[in-house]
């Protein structure tokens, strides 16, 4: 990324800022002002997180605040209610109070002298999904968005749960807020009173997970903040980004499918990061496209963006399987709508071990196939949700495929690109009530190595209604129709397509109460590619800038970090385990004298074939040090299950200095149901 140190307007940050809510509560705020905005008010852009300011994401915001700022743009970081240094507890994703807050926050900075009445909202995931849900409230001073790794859609696409199975990242990502909100304010910004809003927060921190598992189905607690349930009570301008080893891609196609306003989608092949700070690259101009889309519809210049298509991806070629890429080779294309007209749908019939590519291949007679894939299938599909902070994208597919069904076409004649999700049609019984079913598309070079391009999972109980999930009647046949993840993708000519179907997907998803075993029958079931053909216009698009940045703050690296993915085999025991270390070290932040300490080990195992033994963990340690001042905070959460519940263990561990000054543990069961 190139760091851009000057501007056209000098910038001056201010540090903490206060807002005031109804309640008397002050939020913490970071300011950067272009000079002279005083007395030339500008418009405003908002990022509203809870992920500390000062000492969790000030590396990333220094590299775009400043850089609105010093592009005319007095730009707002706010930490939410309960985090960093905002007063308060925060107790739960997007709640009415978080809400009702950020309509306070888009009313005050709308009244400060140096704003011009106009506010953008920008933010990556949590500030992504709450951009969109303020959006939704139609605060008057909120006049675009953009929009970055977040969803529409709180259950059927988000870190919970996806097609009605429960993700493992919900654990993961329920022990990462239970470790955040651990933590105090810094005392150099709210003085003697840190130790007091420490204990508030500390009393208030309950393991969200046990909330989320109570939740299991489609209900108005997922409802709530879901703006799929009424895409219109949108009415400004939406810019949706994403990236392909990102988990929240899909969401892009939706909003730019249904929304009824001004609206532009990207995808590239990123994780879960900002497009100009994103891994894989390559990374773009990000910010500079944001500055397009805020000149546009904050300010009213004519930035072309009514001339542009309203999708553009990143099409992704063929490479070899791993588990981390730096550089994902391919091309930028681009849709004028989306829905494409363009896009045709390619039918493959399934048969014994093929995708059928010709007519004259159809088997006369019908197959009943069966599976019953190990616990094990899954060891080797990567994270939901790639952070780029490990080796955490799927490894090489044979290591699934002898767990699973796989049906191979012929190899290409000719190359072959989709762009959006590929469909599995198929016919099945089960001999359970309970059942899941993961579907993966893997493109499989002529040296057998199989790379994973995209896949679904089925909750086989939701084959209807997340809403009104019904059991299986055993042996009974359905229909199901399940949609993969979206993606854009090359499958060159002498490749295979290859299917696989498994019944479970562990640990990158929940498994079913019980081993489950599935007939498919081939006659009644397809797989349908989105095939889309080359198109000229693609040769001709607007090329990205190169990713520019503010330079990021001074910082030194006091412990070198760890980042891995270990699987274990006990062969003795018959214990496989997935243990992922993701040790940040220790970082020095210079300008507050202050060293930022994160560590965390999460580990999900299985033995054999005991349904019983499913068990994830996770433990993180964060710390915050300066030559007078001492905390860390150690938090553990295990979560266990039997056929008819879930059981969560957690504990809270909080030292200042050696001494602990606070623990607290928790014990839930909670009933399963369907799932």
């Amino acid at each position: 990324m190139k760091r851009v140190r000057e501007f056209p307007y000098t910038v001056q940050k201010q540090d903490p800022v206060w807002i005031p809510m109804t309640d008397g509560v002050e939020l913490a705020a970071r300011l950067w002002l272009p000079e002279g905005a005083q007395k030339a008010p500008v418009p405003a852009i908002l990022e509203y997180i809870p992920y500390r300011r000062r000492d969790g994401t000030a590396f990333r915001d220094a590299t775009m605040h400043p850089y609105f700022a010093g592009h005319g743009y007095a730009s707002v970081r706010v930490d939410l209610r309960g985090s960093g240094d905002s007063g308060g507890v925060l107790k739960d994703e997007y709640l009415e109070q978080e809400l009702s807050d950020g309509e306070a926050i888009l009313e005050w900075i709308a009244a400060q002298p140096w704003c011009n009445g106009s506010v953008g909202m920008i933010g990556i995931s949590w500030g992504g999904f709450n951009g969109l849900q303020l959006a939704a409230r139609r605060p008057p001073q909120l006049k675009a968005v953009v929009t970055v790794c977040s969803t529409d859609d709180r259950y059927a696409d988000d870190v919970h749960y996806m097609g009605g199975c429960l993700l493992a990242d919900n654990l993961s990502w329920a022990s990462t807020m239970f470790a955040y909100n651990s933590l105090p304010p810094d005392p150099a910004v709210v003085g003697e009173r840190w130790r007091a809003m420490w204990f508030e927060r500390l009393e208030a921190n309950e393991p969200w997970l046990a909330t989320w598992l109570e939740h299991p189905h489609r209900d108005p607690y997922w409802e709530h903040g879901s703006i799929c349930e009424d895409f219109t009570a949108i009415e400004v301008p939406i810019l949706a980004a994403s990236g392909w080893a990102d988990g929240y891609s899909n969401a892009v196609l939706r909003l730019l499918a249904n929304l009824k306003v001004p609206r532009q989608g990207l995808i590239g092949p990123w994780s879960h990061k900002y497009p100009h700070l994103a891994e894989p690259g390559p990374a773009i101009g990000f910010l500079q496209e944001c500055l397009r889309w805020w000149d546009h519809w904050l300010l009213g210049k004519d930035t072309g963006l009514t001339e542009e298509p309203m999708l553009r991806v990143w099409m992704q070629d063929s490479v070899p399987p791993t588990t981390s890429y730096a550089h994902r080779p391919g091309r930028w294309v681009a849709e004028p709508v989306w829905p494409s007209a363009t896009i045709r749908a390619w039918y493959l019939p399934l048969s014994p071990g093929r995708l059928v590519t010709a007519e004259t291949d159809l088997p006369l007679q019908e197959s009943s196939l069966t599976v019953q894939s190990p616990l094990t299938c899954g060891l080797f599909a990567g994270k939901w949700c790639s952070y780029a902070s490990g080796p955490d994208l799927a490894h090489d597919q044979r290591e699934e495929d002898g767990g699973a069904l796989t049906f191979d076409s012929l190899p290409l004649e000719e190359q072959v690109e989709i762009l959006g999700a590929p469909v599995v049609e198929l016919e099945l019984s089960a001999n359970k009530p309970v059942a899941m079913i993961a579907a993966r598309l893997s493109d499989v070079a002529p040296d057998d190595k199989a790379t994973r391009a995209t896949y679904g999972l089925l909750n086989l109980c939701h084959r209807d209604s997340h809403k009104e999930p019904a059991p299986l009647e055993p042996g009974q046949r359905y229909r199901i129709r399940l949609e993969l993840n979206d993606v854009a993708q090359v499958f060159p000519a002498g490749h295979r397509l290859r299917l696989s179907i498994s019944t479970s997907y562990w640990p990158l998803a929940w498994p079913p109460p019980e081993r489950v075993r599935l007939t498919l029958y081939d006659r009644s079931s397809r797989f349908i590619l989105p095939v889309r053909p080359r198109r000229p216009e693609d040769e001709r698009l607007r090329a990205f800038g190169q990713a520019e940045g503010a330079p990021p703050i001074a910082c030194a690296m006091v412990e070198p970090p760890l980042h891995n993915w270990y699987v274990h085999r006990d062969l003795a025991k018959d214990v496989s385990t997935l243990e992922v270390v993701n040790d940040e070290g220790v970082v020095r932040l210079k300008s507050l004298a202050l060293d930022v300490l994160v560590k965390a080990v999460e580990r999900y195992s299985s033995r054999a074939d005991d349904f019983d033994s499913i068990r994830g963990e996770t433990r993180w340690e964060r710390g915050l040090r300066r030559r007078d001042w001492t905390v860390h905070t150690v938090t553990y959460t295990l979560l266990t299950s039997t056929a008819d519940a879930f059981h969560l263990h957690a504990y809270l561990d909080a030292f200042e200095g050696e001494r602990r000054i606070y623990s607290r543990s928790w014990n839930y069961t909670i009933p399963r149901n369907l799932v």
